[in-house]
């Protein structure tokens, strides 16, 4: 007779078994990085999470690579926004600064950085506005100036995610004709319109000023539409694609995970890491058993790479 609960009587036959696990070459932290110096600035909605100034963020990586941390995912908030995101591709830039500052200290920590207008324009939508709309082929150029800047600056990772039609393509472009041949274009193919943004917008001040972003990023509600995003992505040179947000789209991710031949991230975001901090406070749930089975459930699904907030966090709890 069958009895499955042999393989589930210690502990070390449960780890001996287990089909899925976590480490840190799954995770990639997340850092907000504002203009100035001497900045470490709390974010109410985001308890334990902080915009740094470049030269304090030196002090964050370091203790989320003696963490174990081996990646990390940089947001800019410059400090001037204008209707032509002139600050998105600045040379001297708050994201090119960080990434020069960061490299200079650890040189083989993955930096990655998200090429976005949103939070440099001065209406907070991801694209050059004709009215009242995002003109997708306008903001083209714009987000290939972003991604070389922030290239040449010496970053590993450019992830687009503004959901603009056939950006892939013409930042892939823009890489390979100034000679960037090897850096690496995550695409956030499957970027949902979800309301488990919220956090974000306080952190990344970049909530669009009228309006909505329901017209370029995706419908809920769609699935197959996911498939031909992330096929689109790929034919256009996307190296990585990626999901988000991650725990109420596991079907998307398991979905892409069996139809696609390139690695999946899945983006664990800022509604999901706040909801989690929110029960923990009130002892409602455990936040490390908690945290560590929805991660698994992200990795289960099948992304390769996950993006979020606890990594630092989830590194010490995995020991």
């Amino acid at each position: 007779m069958k009895r499955y609960r042999r393989l589930r009587t210690t502990k070390t036959l449960r780890n001996l078994v287990r089909e899925t696990t976590l480490s840190a070459d799954d995770f990639i932290q997340p850092f907000f990085v504002v203009e100035g110096t001497q900045k470490k600035e709390s974010i109410a909605s985001m308890p334990g999470i902080f915009r740094y100034s470049p030269d304090i963020l030196i002090g964050a990586v370091e203790e989320y690579v003696k963490a174990g941390g081996e990646a990390c995912l940089l947001f800019g908030i410059p400090e001037k926004k204008d209707a032509a995101a002139s600050q998105a591709y600045a040379l001297k830039g708050v994201v090119p600064t960080a990434i020069q500052r960061i490299k200079k200290e650890f040189p083989d920590f993955l930096v990655a950085t998200d090429v976005c207008l949103c939070a440099y324009m001065d209406h907070g939508h991801c694209g050059v506005m004709h009215n009242q709309t995002v003109d997708n082929d306008k903001t083209l150029p714009l987000l290939a100036k972003m991604a070389l800047t922030h290239a040449e600056a010496g970053c590993d990772i450019v992830a687009p995610s503004d959901m603009m039609d056939f950006r892939v393509q013409r930042i892939r472009e823009e890489l390979d004709k100034h000679g960037f041949l090897n850096v690496v274009l995550m695409s956030y193919a499957v970027k949902y319109a979800s309301a488990y943004y919220g956090p974000f917008r306080e952190a990344a001040d970049s909530a669009p000023q009228f309006g909505d972003r329901r017209t370029y990023q995706m419908d809920y509600a769609n699935s197959r539409e996911a498939v031909k995003e992330a096929l689109q992505d790929i034919e256009e040179g996307a190296d990585i694609v990626m999901v988000k947000p991650a725990l109420a789209y596991l079907d998307i991710i398991a979905s892409l995970r069996q139809k696609v031949n390139v690695p999946v991230a899945a983006y664990s975001v800022s509604g999901e890491y706040s909801m989690i901090k929110a029960a923990a406070e009130k002892n409602w749930v455990n936040e490390s058993d908690i945290v560590l089975e929805s991660l698994t459930a992200m990795k289960r699904a099948g992304a390769d790479i996950i993006i979020t907030y606890h990594a630092q966090e989830a590194l010490k709890w995995l020991g």
